[in-house]
C-alpha cells in the first residue's frame, strides 16, 4: 500500500473547474505542470482508479486521467527539502534550521510550512509576499483568505500590521499556521480559523488590506465576500493565478468596481493588487 500519482489531461478552457473538482473530491493540492497537466495524488491503487472514472463526471467530462505509484517518502520530514531563507525587500522568510542573518531594517518570519501551503518557496507565495511588504501600513486589519501555513498573516504582523485572521477549509492546515504564528511571538495577534472564506470574511471586516492566494475560480468566487469585507478605500491582493489567466481575471475585478493598483509576477505567477472605492 502507498500513494499514487494521478495525472490528469484535459481541455485548457475548463482546466480551473477541473483543478477545483479535483481538490474538492480528493481533499489534496493540485500541482500544475508547464504543459498544463494537472496532478494529484491518491492514497491507494483503488483509490487512483476510482478518480479516473469519476473524471467522466467532472467539469471536464473529456479528460484522462493516468496513475504513477510513489517511491515510498517519510512526509514528515521530506517538506524540509530544498527549503532555504528567501528575501523579499525588507521581509526574510526562512525556516527554523536556517540560522539567522538579517541586516539593518530587515524583518524576520521564521516559518515551517510542514505539510501545509506556502513556504515562499511557490511563486504564487513570493508573488503575495512581495506585494505585502509594498502595501502594508501599520495599524492595518487583515484578513488572509485561504492562508495555509500562516506566512501572509505572520509576515503582515511582522510587517506592522495591528492584527492578522488567517480562514482555511483544511484544519490541519491550521495547526501548522498556529504553531508558526507561536514560533514569531505573534499568536496574540494572528487568529487561524476553520471555514468558508466567502462566509466568514464578511463578518470579520471591515479590513484594510485582504489578501488571497488561492485559484482563480475561488478567488472570483470570493469577489463578493472581499467586497463586503474590505473597508472602503481598502485593498485586496489576489495571487494564486498564472500569468495567462491575468488577461481572464482583470475584466471581473473592473466589474466589482476594483481599480487595480499594482501587478507583479514572479516565476510564471501573477498577482493584482486592486483598491475598493
Amino acid at each position: 500500500m502507498g500513494w499514487w500519482a494521478v495525472d490528469v489531461r484535459g481541455e485548457a478552457a475548463r482546466r480551473d473547474a477541473l483543478a477545483a473538482w479535483l481538490v474538492a473530491r480528493t481533499g489534496q493540492a493540485v500541482e500544475q505542470r508547464d504543459d498544463g497537466t494537472l496532478i494529484t495524488f491518491a492514497e491507494d491503487e483503488t483509490s487512483a482508479d476510482a478518480l479516473i472514472a469519476g473524471l467522466a463526471s467532472s467539469p471536464d467530462p473529456s479528460a484522462t486521467g493516468a496513475r504513477r505509484a510513489l517511491v515510498p517518502v517519510d512526509w514528515t520530514t521530506h517538506w524540509r527539502d530544498g527549503l532555504g531563507a528567501r528575501r523579499l525587500g525588507r521581509l526574510v522568510v526562512r525556516p527554523s534550521w536556517i540560522p539567522p542573518d538579517l541586516r539593518p531594517g530587515e524583518v524576520e518570519v521564521v516559518l515551517d510550512p510542514e505539510m501545509a501551503f506556502g513556504s515562499g518557496e511557490h511563486g504564487s507565495t513570493r508573488a503575495a509576499l512581495a506585494m505585502l511588504v509594498r502595501l502594508i501600513r501599520p495599524g492595518d486589519q487583515v484578513l488572509d483568505l485561504g492562508s495555509g501555513s500562516g506566512i501572509l498573516s505572520i509576515a503582515a504582523v511582522r510587517l506592522g500590521a495591528a492584527r492578522a485572521t488567517g480562514i482555511e477549509v483544511d484544519a490541519e492546515a491550521n495547526h501548522v499556521a498556529r504553531r508558526n504564528a507561536v514560533q514569531n511571538g505573534v499568536q496574540s495577534t494572528c487568529e487561524f480559523l476553520d471555514g468558508d472564506a466567502g462566509a466568514l470574511a464578511p463578518l470579520l471586516g471591515p479590513a484594510e488590506l485582504i489578501l488571497s492566494n488561492i485559484l482563480r475560480t475561488v478567488n472570483l468566487e470570493l469577489l463578493p465576500a472581499v467586497t463586503s469585507a474590505l473597508r472602503p478605500g481598502g485593498l485586496v491582493v489576489f495571487s494564486g493565478m498564472e500569468e495567462g489567466e491575468a488577461p481572464l481575471f482583470r475584466p471581473s475585478l473592473t466589474a466589482a468596481g476594483f481599480a487595480t493598483e499594482l501587478e507583479t509576477t514572479d516565476a510564471g505567477w501573477w498577482a493584482v493588487a486592486a483598491r475598493r472605492p
